[in-house]
């Protein structure tokens, strides 16, 4: 009877993390669409005189003279962009974690449908848009929306067995490292081929629309089982709190003091990885620009070759990661980042930057995954969606102030400081680590 049931679990599981894969590769495709076109749109619309972009673009100026950016308008896009990508960060800071306690009350799929509804939307508006004011608007609402990844995670993290789980999870990695690296070339490609009539912009939004509109009918096709509890607002608004996982504790069934413990040091080892290591990603583009005289396109394929790696490490070593061996990998992972960048801050050549990018591709594919797994062990059934979103809300205030700092440091400091500097500072969440050594993932 025990084994006909571990069958029916072993199914279902499958047929879980099948649907979560498909479901955000889907959403990512069309997220990702716009990366490559963001210089260019910002380009096209610092040509006008729309009030809301002057009014950003003093702010890029100020921020520019205060570092000592030289005033170039590759720099300027790239700080441009930065702006509105931490600005899309800090509403997911404050959405992710109200949309997973909801979904723990509401049931995953009915959460899955209004922010993939609310993402249509933004794709819609951002389809339309021929101002400035509007792309922003497009951008807030997808920013406000964009909870489909920690739904899907929660998702992961509601299977019963711990290796499903561990599967799922490089699944979501893998989703991705695919993402990532076709859906750039594919809003790349109809941003091109856009025909004269039209705006070049038009052809990736209504793609992006027509990716998540595809979303939306997978999602209501799939059955999903609907869950209960939710928690005070207060807990998951608070940036204090959000740290410290407050809102398990007001919880009937928290987790014991152990697991909170245990929960609290891989929220703040989240959070410092993603902080050093958005901001080394972001000045990434500056160095091989300012060093090496980077193209976009040359810039594009840098960033493919990386997402093919990631991709390559997922799919054939991440996913036969056992339990328990988790923690052993994340540490692996970010020793090698400290070599990768500082290789990469101190190269004077192409083959130096790409056997860092390796060891850098390597460290991506691994530790955001698998202390996603490490966290998915944590809270009943019913906590599932509010440790999930806290976890991705505390990523994305890591995402937005990482290239702020490392920006700063980049352009007052030098590339070579900021780069030996931020790969020194990784043996922070390597000390974190050691404060785990009691965790028990089965």
């Amino acid at each position: 009877m025990s084994s006909e049931t571990g069958s029916e679990e072993a199914v279902g599981s499958s047929r879980v993390i099948k649907s979560v894969f498909f479901a955000l590769l889907l959403d990512l495709l069309g997220f990702t669409l716009i990366l490559p076109l963001l210089p260019s749109i910002l380009d096209h619309y610092g040509q006008t005189e729309d009030g809301v972009y002057q009014s950003l673009q003093s702010i890029v100026d100020w921020f520019r003279e205060a570092v000592g950016v030289p005033m170039e308008t590759k720099y300027n896009s790239v700080l441009f962009g930065g702006l509105i990508g931490s600005l899309f960060s800090l509403l997911q800071f404050v959405s992710s974690p109200l949309t997973g306690a909801a979904s723990d009350h509401y049931g995953r799929k009915p959460l899955l449908i209004l922010t993939t509804l609310g993402l249509m939307s933004s794709y819609a508006v951002w389809a339309v848009s021929r101002s400035f004011s509007m792309f922003l608007l497009s951008r807030v609402i997808g920013g406000i929306c964009k909870g489909n990844v920690s739904l899907c995670t929660a998702m992961i993290a509601d299977l019963p067995c711990p290796k499903a789980r561990n599967k799922g999870m490089m699944m979501v990695g893998i989703a991705f490292s695919l993402g990532f690296t076709v859906g750039p070339l594919m809003g790349a490609y109809f941003a091109i081929n856009s025909s004269k009539e039209e705006v070049f912009y038009h052809g990736p939004a209504v793609l992006a629309l027509v990716f998540s509109a595809a979303d939306l009918l997978f999602i209501i096709g799939e059955n999903e089982n609907v869950t209960s509890g939710i928690q005070e607002s207060g807990d998951l608004l608070n940036p204090v709190a959000l740290f410290h996982f407050s809102a398990l504790t007001r919880t009937e069934d928290p987790p014991s003091k152990e697991k909170m413990q245990n929960l609290k040091v891989l929220g703040l080892i989240y959070f410092t990885y993603l902080f050093l290591f958005s901001g080394l990603e972001f000045t990434l583009s500056f160095l091989t620009h300012q060093r090496f005289q980077f193209t976009s396109m040359q810039q594009g394929k840098m960033f493919f070759f990386m997402g093919i790696t990631m991709a390559l490490i997922q799919g054939g070593y991440a996913r036969r990661i056992k339990p328990g061996h988790h923690i052993r990998t994340v540490r692996l992972a970010i020793i090698l980042l400290i070599p990768a960048f500082a290789l990469i801050g101190l190269a004077w050549n192409l083959k130096m930057v790409y056997i860092g990018l390796i060891l850098y591709s390597f460290a991506a594919a691994i530790v955001v995954p698998c202390l996603t797994t490490l966290v998915s062990d944590h809270g009943s059934a019913n906590q599932k969606g509010t440790v999930m979103g806290i976890l991705r809300s505390l990523g994305a205030l890591a995402r937005a102030l990482g290239p702020i700092v490392a920006s700063s440091v980049y352009w007052i400091a030098g590339a070579e400081t900021c780069f030996i500097i931020s790969s020194t500072s990784f043996i922070i969440p390597l000390v974190l680590l050691r404060r785990l050594g009691g965790l028990k993932q089965e």
